[in-house]
């Protein structure tokens, strides 16, 4: 057994890389896989993590009916105060154009969801390996399949319907677009490179446990991003700083 620091509860990794370069990068794949117009569309965004969250509000900024279904009642309870519907997949596969799975979990998207789907609608995932979409079940419900580009793939159903799956189930923003901006993974990398070092000089004082890097650090990422981007933020006064270490005033 030994120390491990878990980078992605960074900051600067779940609420960035996660949230926009996910959410970017999602649609970009789709776009580049279909030419699909986003507008009035029906978006499910199964999961409403970090991930989940950009896509939701990049789909959204595009014009599209978003659509979200979870598990977690309090991120249900977020999305729903985001302005989202929230429903159960069960339901949310009757009426949705386009399928995106954000969750970490597998077999999210099942064959039975599958069977109540429109004519054309649109499955992938950007979540989690090839697990969250059952692929081996669709082929399995499917008279025909017909691969009309690369990496897209038309099932055709026992009712007719024609169900487009993107990249087998696998990740759509790395398989069918370029995966996260630069911009947004140099955050993650220094987060990860920074650990290295922090390991480096702690590893006497380190236990055999899962670690989270030190707020300092990760808030020290930012101030490098900040100053890559020319933003200049106020700082508090020692007067402020007394205050808020402080309980005697306030409610």
């Amino acid at each position: 057994k030994y120390p491990m620091i878990a980078v992605n509860d960074n900051k600067t990794k779940h609420l960035l890389d996660n949230f926009y370069g996910t959410g970017q990068s999602t649609l970009d794949g789709i776009l580049r896989a279909t030419n699909i117009l986003f507008a009035g569309k029906s978006v499910v965004v199964c999961g409403y993590g970090s991930c989940g969250k950009g896509v939701a509000l990049r789909a959204k900024g595009m014009g599209s009916n978003v659509i979200v279904t979870e598990v977690d009642s309090f991120r249900a309870f977020q999305a729903a105060l985001d302005g989202f519907l929230v429903m159960p997949i069960n339901d949310a596969s009757k009426v949705g154009d386009i399928f995106i799975t954000v969750t970490g979990d597998i077999n999210v998207i099942k064959t039975r969801h599958m069977e109540k789907m429109k004519d054309g609608a649109i499955i992938c995932n950007s979540g989690h390996f090839d697990v969250e979409i059952d692929y081996k079940g669709l082929k399995s419900i499917a008279n025909s399949m017909k691969e009309v580009r690369p990496l897209v793939e038309d099932f055709t159903l026992k009712n007719g319907h024609k169900i487009t799956c993107l990249a087998q189930g696998r990740l759509v923003n790395l398989s069918l677009a370029e995966g996260h901006p630069s911009e947004v993974m140099d955050t993650s990398f220094c987060g990860q490179a920074l650990a290295c070092e922090f390991a480096a000089k702690n590893k006497e004082k380190m236990k055999p446990e899962v670690i989270q890097l030190p707020e300092e650090i990760d808030n020290h990422i930012a101030e490098l991003k900040l100053e890559a981007y020319g933003v200049e933020i106020d700082k508090l006064d020692e007067e402020q700083i007394k205050y808020l270490n402080s309980w005697e005033e306030g409610t």
